[in-house]
């Protein structure tokens, strides 16, 4: 068997069938992966750094699965992190910036530890953007001054890639591993995903346990997969989220989250789905992106389910403001850059700022003005502006937004483009949000942040709190109905005479 060439698109299940079969073993694959990334990750730079000890575990794994079986469906899959998930190993941990190039995590972050428990392998550490965007205005989505700018594999250069999780969705998108982890605040891992044509989700706050992960906003940090199918990204989620009874900030209680993620792979619940269509947040959309959403509804429209349009959210008219961001971000990071080992010279956002400007000409290519911005507050979490704009957004983005929809209509979820609308609302509101691959755009404009529009497009569904479920099942349904996923198998072919 020709590894390299038959990993390229292979799902999680048919890696592991091939592993189980003696096809092919934990090692072959893993150097399959390791050789793509070597070969094409040049022109793209999607992944900072490769485990150096990724060969050995794999070849310790094939041996576990002969002695002792396997260990479950994640045992010898090469999976990839963010580079803002600590890994106890020869990795780094750096949230892309240089301030951090050197630091070793002393502990591995609970969704390291859980993958490890589960026979994963840690191949390894994806680029992002630095400080997960929130450094400045101005920074460009998938930029780091320790690992340059990820570019987009459908269209280098062209096409816009999203962030901040953009390595970890470019590097899955072209093939560089299994799959990967990535994290979203507000976005950034369902724009990347939906940017990089594969499907992504952002799980309710609190699903999975964020200890060990670079913070900007704990009311809004949430880790999860980056996959090529829906069944990937269902097993990841299945591994990583916390078993039993969650609880969110105290806000929406518990809830009991017994079962499984994979049983709701289910594509007959699209006959039973009610799915409405918020077209407030379509205005801005060009013909082309608009026309992606329109074949989507005609799609699901088509598999039985029952679609609402328009419905409408009272929070359509309400002003945001970054303001949970601003005040959280100084109070997590400080907390978690306290901790580090002394040889590293940042363990405050102050050092961080001073750090930079001292090395401006490799740190400061967009600026630091967020940084700045967030480092003029107390730390405390005691400003009254702060908890207005966090009773605000969960008032608005939920109970008036979110929730208001889903419950007037009796809705199973809401449909978005990518992370037009969709990424905000949930963020603000705690919510969980799923994309997968929805079309492409073949023409585009110039959007306000300077990107072309153009290029795959996600279609993307929003619940409430803890419904992971039932978006899974929706979205397995429209995958499986549409089959819209491709690999950008040209671009690398160009890459290899450049």
């Amino acid at each position: 068997m020709n590894v390299e060439k038959w990993i390229v698109e292979a799902g999680i299940q048919t890696l592991q069938q091939a592993m189980e079969s003696g096809e092919a073993s934990s090692e072959e694959i893993v150097q399959a992966y390791i050789h793509r990334i070597h070969t094409f990750d040049g022109k793209i730079r999607s992944v900072l750094e490769i485990n150096p000890e990724a060969i050995e575990i794999a070849r310790s794994l094939d041996i576990e699965r002969k002695e002792k079986g396997s260990r479950g469906p994640l045992h010898g899959i090469p999976i990839l992190l963010k580079d803002n998930i600590d890994t106890a190993d020869q990795m780094h941990t750096s949230a892309g910036s240089i301030t951090l190039e050197h630091s070793l995590a002393q502990q591995d972050a609970v969704v390291a530890d859980k993958l490890r428990a589960v026979g994963a392998i840690l191949l390894g550490k994806t680029n992002m953007t630095e400080w997960a965007g929130f450094m400045s205005v101005d920074i460009w989505a998938g930029y780091s001054s320790r690992g340059g700018l990820t570019l987009n594999p459908y269209g280098p250069g062209e096409l816009f890639v999203g962030g901040s999780s953009s390595g970890s969705a470019v590097a899955v998108a072209a093939n560089f591993g299994a799959a990967a982890i990535g994290t979203e605040t507000a976005g950034s891992i369902i724009g990347p995903a939906s940017q990089n044509n594969v499907v992504g989700i952002k799980p309710t706050v609190g699903l999975i346990r964020q200890d060990g992960i670079i913070p900007i906003a704990f009311s809004q940090d949430s880790v999860g997969p980056i996959a090529r199918t829906v069944t990937d990204a269902a097993i990841l989620l299945e591994v990583l989220e916390e078993r039993g009874v969650q609880q969110w900030h105290g806000t929406h209680g518990t809830k009991d989250m017994d079962g499984s993620y994979i049983s709701s792979l289910d594509t007959a619940f699209l006959k039973q789905a009610r799915i409405g269509i918020p077209r407030y947040y379509y205005q801005h959309l060009d013909k082309d992106r608009l026309e992606v959403i329109e074949a989507a509804i005609h799609v699901l429209r088509q598999q039985g389910a029952t679609i609402i349009d328009p419905v409408h959210l009272p929070c359509e008219d309400a002003h945001w403001d970054a303001n949970v961001m601003r005040y959280e971000f100084k109070y997590a990071l400080n907390n978690y850059l306290s901790r580090l080992a002394e040889h590293i010279p940042v363990h405050s956002l102050a050092e961080v700022i001073a750090f930079n400007e001292q090395h401006a000409e490799k740190t400061l290519k967009y600026g630091q003005g967020t940084l700045m911005w967030a480092e003029e507050t107390s730390g405390t979490l005691t400003e009254q502006e702060y908890l207005d704009s966090l009773s605000y957004n969960r008032e608005m983005a939920g109970e008036k937004g979110i929730d208001y929809a889903l419950n007037q209509h009796k809705l199973d979820a809401l449909l978005f483009l990518g992370g037009e609308g969709g990424s905000d609302l949930a963020a603000r509101a705690g919510y969980p949000i799923i994309t997968v691959p929805g079309g492409y755009a073949e023409e585009g404009v110039i959007a306000p942040g300077g990107y072309i529009t153009k290029g795959p497009q996600g279609i993307s569904f929003v619940g409430t709190a803890w419904s992971e479920p039932a978006l899974i099942r929706i979205a397995f349904g429209f995958e499986q109905a549409t089959e819209h996923r491709v690999a950008p198998e040209i671009i690398f072919n160009k890459f290899t005479t450049m």
